[in-house]
């Protein structure tokens, strides 16, 4: 066996022993801001010791997104809109931002899995690269060998293909990465992404800057 049929496998066997779980698809999108319908008040979303997050716990409002590295609307947000969100209210001690990826396919449970091996000061560097480069890494993007697309970014963030090869084989993040998704769907409904809690309240995507800033200015307003 090789070592490309090794790693695929042992992905393949950790999504089979979860049911297929990773296996998600967009479901529908809104580019408005509307709140999703909630069962009753605000949703509390514990955070847990794997989240990835960026900025002050004390700021007044916590934001936590749901992506895929794969999804193209998650890559038009990080591009578009995230540098704003961060400039504006995550460095500035307004926002309490946590990503947690969604994983829609076997490409993203990989591409996480490097993510992940990476020092937790570059997490966020990375996924930017995947959303940046989709072009060049993922299959919804006509990319036939992926593998070989993922091992080029995690060249790029300082990981040799070994490494990188080992932690796409890692069968516990595939599980751990294939439960946040899992999670995402009982624990909050949440069937396509992006999907923003905010706040406690759930807005899928954004189509500009001025309906984020302005939703996150009310909240402000509020405080």
């Amino acid at each position: 066996m090789t070592r490309k049929q090794l790693a695929i496998g042992l992905v393949v066997i950790a999504i089979a022993a979860l049911g297929a779980t990773a296996y998600f698809l967009f479901g529908s999108r809104s580019d408005d801001a509307s709140p999703l319908p909630a069962a009753s008040g605000r949703i509390q979303v514990p955070l847990t010791a794997t989240d990835r997050r960026m900025g002050s716990p004390r700021a007044p409002i916590l934001m936590v997104e749901y992506a895929a590295p794969t999804c193209p609307w998650c890559a038009r947000f990080d591009m578009t809109l995230f540098p704003q969100l961060k400039k504006n209210y995550i460095d500035t001690g307004k926002v309490y931002y946590v990503l947690r990826v969604y994983p829609r396919g076997s490409a993203d449970i990989g591409a996480e899995a490097i993510a992940r091996c990476l020092p937790a000061a570059d997490y966020f560097q990375f996924i930017d690269l995947l959303w940046r480069n989709q072009a060049k890494w993922d299959p919804e993007n006509g990319v036939q060998d992926v593998r070989g697309g993922l091992l080029q970014m995690a060249g790029q963030a300082g990981l040799t293909a070994a490494r990188a090869d080992a932690c796409m084989a890692d069968t516990a993040e595939a599980e751990r990465a294939s439960q946040v998704g899992q999670d995402a769907q009982t624990k909050y409904n949440i069937d396509s992404v992006p999907t923003f809690i905010i706040d406690g309240q759930m807005h899928q995507n954004f189509s500009d800057w001025q309906s984020l800033q302005r939703l996150l200015d009310s909240i402000l307003a509020n405080r």
